[in-house]
């Protein structure tokens, strides 16, 4: 499977904090396409469904080339009343309330759904999504034991069956990739907002390394760090979608100043940066507009001087391993 070098992450067109007409949404997937855009990351949370809903309507209306289509299992939607979705971050989301289930029967109505709302037949890469330490906690051992005993078995099957094409994780934890990957192989992982211009843990763990000694292709999700790195940082920026701790702050202000003494765009530079290392197939990006992806398509077409970032390796604000030539 050949990987773009730029995807569509489906958060933002699913009212991921406000709202989003389907109108909008649709031009924003076209738009996209028509960049080069030819990955579409998605996911039965967001939105409840809406956001695998308007991707299927969007494609429904595309007569180009079919992007590689993205979705994710490990919650199940349930359908309830409207008002009783629950607050997880979306607006106006689809009637259904998500329920976490790595289970095999989980795996199976999640996908069946996915595929029924994409309008598709197969899944491109199907990945389990927020697994981790982070998210589960005190249940994450146990969220282990399933994965090995039913999600994985289950997306195989899936797999020999037709309906995927690759497996793999969908997470924001470079841990529990490498806790997988010592026990598996997996063809593909998204990790999100752990190998970026602001922080590189992927790397210095390791876990970069061992992708590209086992052929694992990473999709690398949240380059911005929360819109950190999209615009000039700020106190009222966002990290880890909260409030920027002062130290982050002071090293994103410092990134700024080191790309705007070289004249290149600091989220230029951020969105081009984690495709140099090998282990890097596609950077995935979210977007609720055409401006904006009109806007990261051109920061992807920024020429970036050879020494931006071994001045940046110079004072301290990308580790020392990180490759700097693609």
């Amino acid at each position: 499977m050949d990987f773009p070098k730029m995807g569509l992450g489906g958060a933002g067109i699913a009212n991921l904090y406000r709202a989003v007409s389907s109108e909008e949404a649709e031009a924003t997937i076209h738009a996209a396409l028509r960049c080069g855009f030819g990955l579409i990351d998605t996911a039965p949370f967001y939105g409840h469904g809406l956001s695998e809903t308007r991707i299927g309507q969007a494609l429904a209306h595309w007569s180009g080339p079919r992007p590689l289509v993205s979705s994710k299992v490990g919650r199940v939607l349930e359908a309830v009343p409207p008002g009783s979705e629950g607050d997880f971050g979306f607006v106006e989301p689809l009637p259904y309330r998500p329920r976490f289930d790595y289970s095999r029967d989980g795996v199976r109505r999640s996908l069946e759904g996915s595929l029924e709302r994409l309008g598709i037949d197969k899944l491109d890469i199907a990945l389990v999504h927020d697994i981790g330490a982070r998210v589960h906690g005190r249940a994450h051992g146990e969220r282990m034991r399933e994965l090995f005993d039913e999600t994985l078995p289950a997306l195989n099957e899936a797999r020999t069956e037709g309906l995927v094409e690759r497996i793999g994780l969908g997470v924001n934890e470079w841990e529990v990739c490498v806790e997988i990957l010592e026990r598996t192989r997996l063809d593909v992982i998204m990790l999100a907002g752990r190998y970026t211009l602001l922080e590189q843990p992927a790397l210095i763990s390791g876990m970069l390394d061992c992708c590209v000694a086992r052929g694992v292709r990473v999709l690398a999700a949240g380059v911005f760090n929360s819109g950190l790195l999209a615009t000039k940082p700020s106190p009222e920026s966002t990290y880890e979608y909260l409030a920027v701790p002062p130290d982050v702050l002071a090293k994103a202000l410092d990134l700024w100043d080191a790309c705007e003494a070289e004249g290149v765009p600091l989220a230029a530079a951020a969105l081009q940066f984690p495709l140099l290392h090998p282990a890097i197939a596609c950077v995935v990006v979210g977007a609720r507009s055409v401006a904006e992806i009109e806007q990261q398509a051109a920061w992807r077409n920024v020429a970036i001087p050879g020494q931006l970032f071994e001045v940046l390796k110079r004072r301290g604000l990308v580790h020392p391993s990180a490759p700097t030539v693609g």
